[in-house]
């Protein structure tokens, strides 16, 4: 029912900047909670972001100041802009959606895009 489609990772040398963007189609984004996740080789998927259908966002305490999750609803996109990368930033990272007013859980993912923070 959703679509989603990551775009933005790449390779980056420690203290650079990323941009990943999360492009939905086939439902608009306005009733849905929205959030970032990744996962690295041999470790469990793990939350990185949250924003809520009011515009709030959330972070883990690994990303607080230097990640910022946004989104546009206009142009049905979700952005989390990374700053000051880490080494251990290094992962894929998935977008997420969850209907925020449903009674019924359904989660939808895009495929993931691959950020290396690496020298």
């Amino acid at each position: 029912q959703v679509h989603l489609v990551e775009s933005g990772g790449g390779l980056v040398q420690p203290g650079g900047s990323l941009r990943l963007s999360c492009a939905a189609s086939g439902s608009a984004l306005s009733f849905y909670t929205m959030g970032w996740y990744r996962q690295a080789p041999g470790k469990q998927r793990e939350l990185v972001a949250t924003i809520t259908t009011g515009g709030n966002p959330n972070y883990i305490d690994a990303v607080k100041g230097r990640f910022t999750i946004s989104r546009d609803n206009a142009k049905n996109t979700v952005y989390l802009q990374m700053n000051s990368l880490k080494p251990e930033d290094t992962a894929a990272y998935y977008c997420n959606a969850r209907p925020a007013y449903s009674d019924v859980v359904v989660n939808y993912w895009g495929q993931g895009t691959q950020v290396t923070v690496s020298s």
